[in-house]
């Protein structure tokens, strides 16, 4: 879906590389002091609530590891609020998780805040250890796409959360996500309404998204009353256009081979493209999330497309809205609508 760009300035910076040595964080006095994240925080950003005496025993462990100092000092200063925002999410060039940071960070550009940026592809301990950093940063908001581990950690982080793309365990959070479930279920649909009976699922790995995805590719197979040939149900061993490709090769050399596919993310969709151009048979394809030059190919690329611009914005306004103490609700489950966009490569009859 087209979307307005802007002009804005919005301040952004890349947190340490993780294998450098790190700094002592809230963490680590929350476990000198003997007491919670939460009794931490409100410490150090001068919170009521806390026993003198508990209160100096974190002060005594933030002197003992020397943490971050002027940072306290600043946070200690009656009024002073922080004005950044902290974004964690996958690797960057991926377009997806591209549009979801510009978004974001055009959103609180607007609103006076900085964005710390954090990127951690599919690494739980790797994603706490980021998260913990940033949370010592005293940043006023978490933006997190999250992976498989246990968030339960953030429950006393005592600051808003919002998680992006999909939910995390451990914890009650906004979310703003896809429909993933649905998106799936429209491509198949799309690809049984030409006719298509053998149809391939692409999958790459993911503890939800394309998970979700197979969900609609099975309910739209039982609503047409039609078994799902688990042969042609593939999981990628990772989720590169090279494993897609690949696999793609190996599908279609078969005795029996699909007459289309559905590829469940946009890397996928350009494996099977590749392997695509050494066929002369070609099956329909319909990919999930646009890519650039999607339209431009000599057959255009049929897709299921969201808003990926509109998670980035939801959920730096949701946070933004938190973080000011200005939406009381209970935790949020924003879902985001998916389109059908028909170019031709859907559209191919099965032979």
């Amino acid at each position: 879906m087209p979307c307005r760009e802007r002009e804005v300035n919005p301040v952004s910076e890349t947190f340490p590389r993780l294998s450098e040595p790190k700094p002592p964080t809230m963490i680590d006095v929350a476990r000198r002091a003997g007491v919670g994240l939460g009794t931490v925080s409100r410490v150090v950003n001068g919170g009521a609530g806390v026993r003198a005496e508990t209160a100096d025993r974190v002060r005594v462990a933030i002197d003992e590891l020397g943490f971050q100092r002027n940072e306290v000092a600043r946070a200690l200063r009656p009024g002073k609020k922080s004005s950044s925002l902290a974004l964690v999410l996958g690797d960057l060039t991926n377009p997806f998780y591209a549009s979801i940071a510009k978004a974001s960070l055009e959103v609180a550009g607007q609103s006076g805040f900085a964005v710390v940026l954090g990127s951690v592809d599919e690494d739980p301990a790797g994603e706490k250890r980021a998260i913990q950093e940033l949370i010592g940063r005293q940043v006023a908001g978490l933006m997190i796409v999250p992976d498989q581990g246990d968030h339960s950690f953030l429950a006393g982080a005592g600051v808003p959360v919002v998680f992006v793309d999909r939910p995390a365990h451990g914890i009650e959070a906004d979310i703003v996500m896809v429909d993933n479930e649905g998106g799936g279920k429209l491509a198949t649909d799309h690809l049984l309404g030409q006719g298509h009976q053998r149809i391939a699922i692409l999958l790459a790995p993911s503890y939800y998204t394309t998970g979700r995805r197979l969900r609609g590719y099975r309910r739209a197979h039982r609503a047409a009353g039609l078994p799902v040939d688990e042969s042609l149900v593939v999981a990628l061993p990772e989720g590169t256009a090279e494993a897609a490709e690949k696999a793609t090769r190996e599908l279609l050399h078969r005795p029996d081979p699909p007459t289309a596919v559905f590829a469940s993310t946009n890397f996928v969709a350009e494996g099977v493209l590749r392997a695509l151009r050494e066929v002369d048979r070609q099956p329909a394809v319909v990919g999930f999330d646009d890519f650039r030059l999607a339209d431009m190919l000599p057959t255009p690329v049929t897709v299921v497309a969201s808003d990926t611009a509109e998670l980035g914005r939801a959920a730096a306004r949701l946070l933004l809205a938190r973080a000011a103490g200005a939406d009381p609700r209970p935790p949020q489950r924003i879902i985001l609508p998916c389109a059908l966009i028909q170019r031709g490569s859907g559209e191919r009859p099965p032979p």
